[in-house]
């Protein structure tokens, strides 16, 4: 059984329920997931997992990346991730210019890890709508599909 990690930083509350929703649909997929919160978790917890995943909002104007997740970032860069499969997801506001930067920072950070993107990330418009959930549960199944690509099975 493959395992996840979900890292996660949330303001209002719209970015966890993305998580929880990668979550449950994980979970369905067979896998066994835990969910953390950026402030709790250490970038070497996904040295335990084959699946990594981070999800954020996008912070300002200026699209910075959350205070709570600032080292989580700066510290992933140094972790050797080679032969995990990674995604990232977060919540956002399609009024500001750079919606979801975060999201894409994550992904280009993740990839200087050496893992693989397992799929296409997913930005949520403020609070996750049907739609939304129906795409985050799309991103779980790529993301077990890679996995298992990769594991040869």
């Amino acid at each position: 059984m493959p395992k996840a990690l979900i890292v996660y930083a949330s303001l209002t509350g719209n970015t966890e329920q993305c998580a929880e929703i990668v979550e449950e649909a994980l979970k369905d997929l067979d896998v066994e997931v835990e969910l953390v919160e950026s402030v709790m978790a250490d970038p070497q917890d996904f040295l335990d997992v084959d699946i990594c995943l981070v999800g954020t909002y996008t912070y300002g104007t200026d699209a910075n990346l959350p205070d709570e997740i600032v080292d989580f970032y700066e510290e992933l860069e140094d972790v050797d991730l080679s032969g995990k499969v990674f995604g990232t997801f977060g919540s956002g506001d399609t009024f500001y210019e750079f919606f979801c930067q975060s999201v894409d920072d994550f992904s280009e950070q993740f990839l200087k890890t050496g893992a693989v993107q397992g799929a296409e990330s997913v930005k949520v418009d403020l609070d996750p709508e049907e739609e939304d959930e129906e795409a985050l549960q799309a991103f779980a199944k790529a993301l077990v599909e890679t996995y298992e690509e990769l594991a040869g099975s």
